[in-house]
């Protein structure tokens, strides 16, 4: 075995600790949405979040931007969160779980300072803000701040993160001086918001929704991936996933302009689920072919099931925002079930596809 083999080969359990927060995360989903599932050693219903976000999303992107690194020491900030997911799925005691996940993002900001002294552009700066913006949501946590506020700060997180990368890619087509000033200003309104959330709640989402508006207006128009949806194969795929998560990018924007600054009920689902599954899972799904190869070194070849999962996780999110603006409460249950399922399917379709490319072919 190559010393590149044994080094991806070294990964998996990092990303089993995170495959296993994902899990909890949507078994404590199912939970919240009044499915009657046998309990587990811990709430999970309450760390949905936590163990969606920190748990599972936190490690991936720790991963994946560890492998960029390049650094032993950068493994430090995914192996925290996995263990910090691990630690609130098994109700560890002493605030384990969220100082793990702590420690995971204060290592992620660390990752970003040495990237940031690589190459200083401004789609680091702005990946790296994000990594911020997570630490200081979890420092928010670790202060007894309640989720519903926290959440907004876990959200800007991923949105910075998956802007800065498509910004990454912007420059395989020229992008105006105006056009970056535009994705600056709609950055900017975004952590404008964040930060009013701290002493206006309510007027700091409506601004926040504002700000995502503005990204997704910028995204739609600038990314590469609105020419590369006439090519073929996976090309195609990805940029599908890419233009309908930014629909659904958009839609969080507008409810939370709308809703503002709700603590719980339809309407907050209906703007979070918006975001983390609509927007970000589509990237994850787009994205996988390429992430999970560098991260496991294991191909995945592109395969037309994939528009399986793709599909159910757009017709099931629609389902479960009707069910939260109706308000039609056997919706917003039978969508939220759809949607772990496009979840389940995706991972399973994914596995498949990486087993198939490691068989052997027949003599």
């Amino acid at each position: 075995m190559s010393p590149s083999a044994r080094r991806a080969q070294a990964r998996l359990p990092l990303m089993a600790l995170g495959m296993a927060a994902l899990l909890g995360a949507l078994w404590g989903g199912l939970l919240r949405l009044g499915w009657e599932l046998p309990a587990l050693p811990s709430p999970v219903a309450a760390f949905h979040g936590p163990l969606m976000v920190a748990g599972f999303l936190g490690t991936v992107i720790g991963l994946e931007r560890a492998v960029a690194l390049g650094r032993p020491w950068a493994y430090t900030a995914p192996l925290c969160t996995g263990l910090g997911g691990i630690a609130l799925i098994a109700g560890a005691p002493g605030g384990a779980g969220p100082l793990l996940t702590t420690a995971g993002s204060a290592g992620l900001v660390c990752v970003f300072a040495a990237i940031l002294r690589r190459q200083a552009a401004l789609f680091t700066v702005v990946m790296a803000l994000g990594a911020v913006v997570w630490l200081a949501g979890q420092i928010l946590w670790l202060a007894g701040w309640p989720l519903h506020h926290i959440a907004f700060w876990w959200a800007g997180f991923l949105v910075l993160t998956i802007a800065g990368e498509r910004l990454e890619l912007s420059r395989l087509v020229r992008v105006s001086a105006a056009s970056r000033a535009a994705f600056v200003a709609a950055v900017a309104v975004v952590l404008l918001g964040l930060l009013l959330t701290t002493v206006a709640f309510e007027a700091g989402v409506r601004v926040g929704g504002a700000g995502l508006c503005g990204l997704t207006l910028w995204l739609a128009r600038q990314d590469i991936a609105r020419r590369t949806v006439r090519q073929p194969g996976l090309t195609r795929f990805i940029a599908l996933c890419l233009l309908s998560g930014y629909v659904w990018l958009g839609v969080s924007g507008l409810l939370a302009g709308l809703a503002g600054g709700v603590a719980a009920g339809p309407h907050y689902d209906a703007m979070l689920h918006a975001l983390f599954l609509g927007f970000v899972f589509s990237m994850i799904f787009g994205h996988a072919p390429i992430i999970f190869p560098a991260i496991l070194g294991w191909p995945i070849p592109f395969r037309r099931g994939f528009y399986i999962h793709l599909v159910l996780l757009h017709v099931t999110l629609v389902v479960r925002v009707v069910g939260d603006l109706g308000p039609w409460l056997p919706g917003r249950r039978w969508g939220g079930l759809g949607n772990v399922l496009a979840l389940l399917l995706f991972f399973a379709s994914t596995a498949l596809s990486a087993l198939r490319a490691r068989r052997p072919a027949p003599p």
